[in-house]
């Protein structure tokens, strides 16, 4: 039997709302030592995501000063999901589509319940997905500079 999703994400991932700082999202991260924050609406709905670069590209490389501005400056939209019984294969098909390295997952409410990283597509699922993964997501992006 294929794994799903809930068998590979990490569960329960630091998330916050649009109206947290930048500099609160980026020691998140180091605190859960994590490179993307899922952001979420009052009823627990990924709304967007921010990464470290989407920090170091939208904000720091323009002078900006992260303690001024929000995630919602900055976050990645629209934020692509995957359900919690989601089989694995799909996952990484769903990731090698939109070229990102990371994915929040849901509950059948649409909450956020956990995430799944290439990290995690390589410590649990087949070689050969992680391989494509890779493969497929490090490609030069066609998607204008940030």
């Amino acid at each position: 039997m294929s794994k799903l999703a809930r068998d590979v994400m990490t569960a329960d991932p630091a998330c916050c709302t649009a109206d947290t700082t930048l500099d609160q999202i980026a020691k998140l991260m180091v605190a859960n030592d994590c490179g993307e924050i899922p952001i979420l609406d009052e009823t627990a709905h990924p709304i967007g995501v921010v990464t470290d670069r989407d920090i170091v590209c939208r904000i720091i490389a323009d002078g900006k000063n992260p303690v001024r501005y929000t995630a919602d400056s900055c976050m990645s939209t629209p934020v692509f999901t995957v359900s919690d019984d989601m089989p694995i294969d799909e996952v990484v098909a769903l990731m090698e589509e939109h070229r990102i390295r990371r994915v929040p997952v849901v509950d059948a409410d649409g909450c956020c319940a956990g995430i799944i990283s290439q990290a995690d597509i390589a410590a649990m699922a087949p070689p050969g997905l992680t391989a494509e993964l890779l493969c497929q997501v490090s490609q030069e992006s066609t998607r204008p500079a940030l």
